[in-house]
């Protein structure tokens, strides 16, 4: 295997749309790139993404003789990848609220092997970050909750099922995203702790998942002075990633990267200077994820470094075995395995169904609905660039829960203000209830203001948390409120059942609020 072969073990890129482009195919050919990420703007339904992971393994096969690593972020709840027709189970928070650790190796198992049939063979999952910061805009519910050893009972369960499933995973991101109020997608994080602080929140959790034998660690694009004086995030950092992951945690797996192209590397560093560097400091598989074309600028750049010995020609040759020896075993050496949806389906909404917590009941009990109450929802926005693309502005929370229990649907703006909120109470006066929908209103507070207020007005409210349960820490005593942890159809259907007096919301809130 010559260096740019090499080098193209080492990055993975994606394309746009749901076809492989003439970008990607030259840079499969004349770079090498032998890995890709999926995002669902690549997906439309199950036979399409078989088709289409078929046809990447076959280009791949053809120009480098060997196997892709096919990935994708499948954490379940509010990151998936997979379309509609697939089966996506609840988020990390969602599956401690039900209490049982053997649920995060249910949902891993069915994950794994559904993507097994699908043909990805590598599951950018699961985050064992300690939410520990209730303002942390970017992880919240993909946390398992926001203590270490709780995070760890899930996470190595998870991790477990996704093993057996028959697909790759990643423990991410590495050392910890959990206690910080800023998003790395956006900008460039710091977390000031020293090494007595970290080990005893963020990273116990990724050195038990190295104990229970995960084959891979994602890194994270953020700022830690006390281990790392040189102003270089996490990923950049030879004393984080060879020193602190590597030599002093013993990691002998895959270093991957988070994306190369997030601002927190672009905007500081650069993109294909931040490969290098990234390359340098010890991560195995380097990930652009967007710009195809800039797989191809980064990859002569490692070249050119490898040339001029700011790259190890021996560390290349060491990362490219760790990496060809999990494909032999995770690419070509593992069966398709068959997946049946029909059943997967059902298990799954049991197990969400689990998921449903009630954060707190009035002390008078749960407020009748009554015959015709107003059901309120502002759209499912993108809160952060690691969700799915915007799903516009629809009200499916309002509508469907509006269906579910034969009342009315009202839309509201993510933070709606004054005026919005003042002609919502008016419309509810009318109306027997309300039940709202909040998405991220920790930080849209209009959204929190609005519950207030229809409390105040004297209507029977209840309050349901679509994203972290934190919307619900302060609202009204009279305000009846559950936490769904996603805002999903399968979510807002489950609701409707404990709304309607077929379930019971069993969920016990896994953080503290």
């Amino acid at each position: 295997m010559d260096l740019r072969e090499q080098i193209g073990q080492r990055l993975v890129t994606g394309f746009p749309g749901t076809e492989l482009t003439e970008d990607f195919r030259r840079m499969v050919r004349e770079y090498k790139i032998s890995n890709v990420i999926l995002f669902r703007e690549n997906i439309t339904d199950c036979a399409q993404l078989k088709q289409l992971c078929g046809e990447i393994q076959a280009l791949v096969r053809r120009e480098t003789g060997h196997g892709a690593f096919i990935t994708a972020d499948q954490e379940g709840g509010l990151v998936t990848r997979l379309p509609g027709d697939a089966v996506n189970v609840p988020g990390a928070m969602a599956i401690a609220a039900t209490g049982d650790p053997e649920n995060a190796y249910r949902a891993g198992l069915l994950t794994g092997r559904e993507l097994r049939a699908l043909g990805v063979n590598f599951d950018l999952a699961p985050s064992v970050d300690v939410n520990s910061n209730p303002e942390n805009p970017v992880i919240g519910a993909r946390s398992y909750g926001d203590t270490p050893q709780e995070v760890s009972r899930y996470a190595n369960r998870m991790i477990r099922g996704l093993l057996d499933g028959g697909v790759l995973c990643s423990a991410k991101h590495f050392p910890g995203h959990g206690d910080t109020d800023t998003d790395s997608h956006l900008a460039l994080p710091c977390v000031d702790k020293s090494m007595e602080e970290l080990e005893r929140t963020e990273l116990l959790p990724f050195r038990e998942a190295v104990r229970a034998g995960v084959p891979a660690v994602m890194t994270t694009h953020i700022l830690f002075p006390q281990l790392e004086p040189e102003h270089l995030p996490a990923t950049m950092s030879r004393r984080i990633m060879t020193g602190l992951l590597r030599e002093q945690m013993g990691f002998d797996g895959l270093i991957v990267s988070d994306c190369m192209e997030m601002r927190a590397i672009k905007d500081h560093f650069g993109t294909v200077n931040g490969v290098v560097a990234a390359m340098a400091a010890g991560v195995d598989l380097v990930f652009i994820s967007h710009d195809t074309l800039l797989s191809g600028q980064a990859a002569r750049a490692a070249e050119q470094a490898v040339a001029e010995g700011r790259l190890s020609a021996a560390e290349m040759q060491a990362s490219v075995q760790r990496i060809l020896a999990l494909k032999e075993k995770w690419v070509d050496g593992m069966p398709e395995g068959g997946f049946d949806f029909d059943e997967a389906r059902r298990e799954n909404e049991a197990l969400l169904q689990k998921t449903i917590t009630e954060v707190h009941r009035p002390a008078g009990g749960r407020p009748a609905l009554g015959s015709a109450p107003l059901c309120i929802g502002c759209p499912a926005y993108r809160t952060s660039l690691v969700g799915n693309v915007d799903a516009g502005e629809t009200n499916r929370f309002g509508d469907g829960m509006a269906r579910a229990l034969h009342g009315s649907a009202a839309a509201m703006q993510p933070e709606p203000g004054r005026e919005e909120i003042a002609a919502l109470v008016e419309l509810a006066r009318r109306h027997t209830s309300a039940v709202v929908g909040t998405f991220n209103g920790r930080l849209r507070r209009g959204q929190l203001e609005l519950v207030a207020r229809l409390a105040e007005a004297g209507v029977p409210t209840v309050a349901v948390a679509l994203r972290g349960p934190y919307d619900l820490a302060s609202l009204p005593e009279s305000v009846w409120t559950l936490a769904a942890f996603e805002y999903t159809e399968q979510s807002i259907r489950a609701v409707a059942r404990v709304l309607r007096g077929e379930a019971e919301p069993t969920g016990r809130l896994p953080v503290t609020l």
